[in-house]
């Protein structure tokens, strides 16, 4: 990993911890700077402003869990979906803060970083769907649901889910949560 990317990781590692403390609103560049242990002016540099920072964080976010899940498999696609499930609550697991994140945002209209946030969401709901699909053209998915809509559900509801397991049950296990997630999705589809 280079300087720059070292450096880049510390500042949303900084911003991550914040937000996670204090929430967005009015979290200022000094305050994400001191965190990092970093000059003011090094975030400036490596994003042009606060906003540019909370953009590349985004985007950075994205790019692991999107990875995460590219590696999902081309097993059959029930198991895959079950592997696309553990992915998504591995990944919010490891960082609950940007779960919350993606949450305030992605509902929060204006939001600066709207454009951003439909090209990622478009990005994880497209792996997602390409799983959908499969179950689709072999008659898994039930007559009349849209594949895009099943996409969306699932990626939203592992979202929230991941959420209120690590804030209100954080007792249950990844496995626990993940076979509710999956055994809702099965028994719709029997219903």
């Amino acid at each position: 990993m280079s300087r720059t990317d070292a450096t880049r990781r510390r500042l949303f590692e900084a911003t991550l911890r914040l937000v996670g403390t204090r929430g967005m609103v009015g979290l200022t560049v000094d305050e994400i700077a001191a965190e990092a242990g970093v000059a003011k002016g090094t975030v400036y540099y490596n994003f042009g402003s606060k906003d540019g920072l909370i953009d590349a964080l985004l985007r950075y976010g994205v790019d692991v869990l999107a990875f995460r899940l590219s590696d999902a498999g081309d097993g059959d696609a029930r198991t895959t979906l079950s592997r696309l499930v553990e992915g998504m609550l591995d990944f919010f697991a490891e960082y609950p803060t940007f779960a919350q994140l993606l949450v305030s945002e992605l509902w929060r209209t204006p939001s600066q970083w709207q454009a951003t946030l439909s090209l990622l969401r478009e990005r994880i709901t497209a792996l997602i769907r390409a799983q959908f699909q499969r179950l689709a053209d072999s008659g898994g998915l039930p007559s009349g649901v849209r594949v895009a809509t099943a996409a969306s559900a699932l990626f939203g509801t592992v979202l929230v889910v991941a959420l209120d397991w690590q804030v209100f049950t954080p007792d249950q296990t990844r496995d626990e949560v993940r076979d509710n997630v999956l055994g809702l999705i099965q028994g719709l589809r029997e219903g």
